[in-house]
């Protein structure tokens, strides 16, 4: 089995910390297949990357999560800073351009790492970004990101996740509905009641806003020589992210491809999700060999 190994890339503002398992450049002509979420750090391709044992995979932690540590005094989580941090990383592995697999908030890095440095990337398969603006309840969806995060900020970690679980698993639309709904009790969802008094979760706080805020520049991403996939979870049909990235797919003018189970549907069992790794894996074999 080939073994991982750890390097560090000292960046301006932040030590960024990656994992390569596989050989650079990658044997057999194939590009790195480069793994990416946001707020997920590397451990969360764990399962994912175990069924690409013939690709050379490389994960690594966002600036300012987990073991990449922050030097610019900021807390703020922005595709800009992300993307410009990803696009060094290809130049560091010295193998590019790669394939890459992005998930959630990492999906909006990858949009923006394309738009912005083209050359990086061979195929993307961005899954289920959480973007506003393709929605056409974009307002609604953002007064529902400040519910959770007002949930967060008056009584701590555990009714803020219950809030953005009740957000992301709402089929449709935010009506009115949605909003007259009692706030959820985080016993509901095994959730912690008791508040420790941090604020600074990259989820729950105003610190990745400008995530879900990102408009993509649609004539950059259909000019580039990138091949883009918009992919999303067959479980996911109807709740927020799977409406995002059926609006996105429809900004750049296709259908989005429908992958097994849900939004950590690479997961297999971290964070507290369910997924199917080897289902998922087959399916994003299947689309990156399409290309």
């Amino acid at each position: 089995m080939t073994k991982t190994q750890t390097h560090t890339l000292a960046l301006p503002g932040v030590d960024l910390v990656y994992d390569v398992c596989g050989p650079l450049p990658p044997a057999g002509g194939r590009p790195a297949l480069v793994m990416i979420g946001q707020p997920m750090t590397a451990e969360g391709f764990d399962s994912l990357a175990a069924h690409f044992t013939d690709r050379t995979v490389v994960t690594y932690d966002p600036r300012g999560l987990g073991r990449s540590i922050r030097k610019d005094a900021r807390s703020d989580h922005t595709p800009q800073h992300q993307a410009a941090d990803l696009h060094l990383l290809v130049e560091a592995l010295g193998a590019g351009p790669v394939d890459m697999f992005a998930s959630s908030g990492g999906a909006v890095t990858a949009l923006e790492l394309v738009a912005t440095h083209p050359g990086d990337v061979v195929t993307l398969v961005a899954h289920e970004p959480p973007i506003n603006a393709v929605l056409p309840d974009a307002a609604a969806a953002e007064r529902a990101r400040a519910a959770f995060h007002e949930a967060y900020q008056a009584k701590g970690t555990g009714a803020g996740m219950a809030a953005f679980i009740a957000m992301t698993s709402w089929q449709g639309e935010f009506t009115d509905a949605y909003f007259a709904q009692p706030e959820p009790d985080p016993v509901m969802f095994g959730l912690p009641t008791d508040d420790d008094g941090t604020r600074d979760d990259p989820l729950l706080s105003k610190n990745s806003w400008a995530i879900s805020d990102y408009r993509p520049d649609a004539g950059a991403l259909t000019a580039a020589p990138t091949r883009i996939v918009i992919a999303v979870g067959e479980e996911s049909a109807g709740t927020y992210t799977a409406r995002t990235a059926v609006g996105t797919a429809a900004l750049l003018g296709q259908e989005a491809t429908v992958f097994p189970s849900h939004h950590g549907g690479f997961l297999g069992g971290q964070f507290g999700y369910a997924g199917k790794p080897e289902e998922f894996a087959a399916r994003l074999r299947e689309v990156l060999a399409a290309g």
